[in-house]
């Protein structure tokens, strides 16, 4: 059986849910899980960090409301906070729970992981494209 995790390896390129290259998400607010300004997948996420999304403040709200304040600054981790329109590399589950509670954030496909397809539909995503 192919282990994905022992054969990982950063250095390759990753694909974006259309099956091309993926693309930056942001370098200002830096995100991703390896904080190189992409959604990229890493075995080491286990809150695959794929989903790259453009902040509202209904969204904000919301995951707020769920234990992950993403708004407030956290000068400790050198975390300025988000805010409307900055673009984020959110977990899939969390962009999934936020799309069936309707409070879904646009998504930038060409920056969006194609691992995140293990948790969402690519229609749905389609369905919120925000653009470039």
């Amino acid at each position: 059986m192919f282990d994905e995790k022992e054969y990982f390896d950063p250095r390759k390129s990753q694909l974006n849910v259309n099956g091309t290259t993926l693309e930056p998400c942001s370098s200002d607010p830096l995100t991703g899980f390896l904080r190189d300004g992409c959604c990229s997948w890493d075995p080491r996420d286990i809150g695959s960090h794929t989903v790259c999304a453009i902040m509202t403040t209904e969204f904000l709200e919301f995951s707020k409301e769920r234990g992950n304040d993403l708004s407030t600054p956290r000068p400790e981790y050198q975390f300025k906070g988000l805010k409307d329109g900055d673009r984020w590399c959110l977990c899939a589950a969390r962009w999934e729970e936020a799309r069936l509670a309707g409070k879904a954030p646009k998504v930038v496909l060409e920056a969006t992981n194609i691992k995140c397809l293990d948790i969402c539909d690519l229609e749905h995503l389609k369905k919120h494209t925000g653009g470039n």
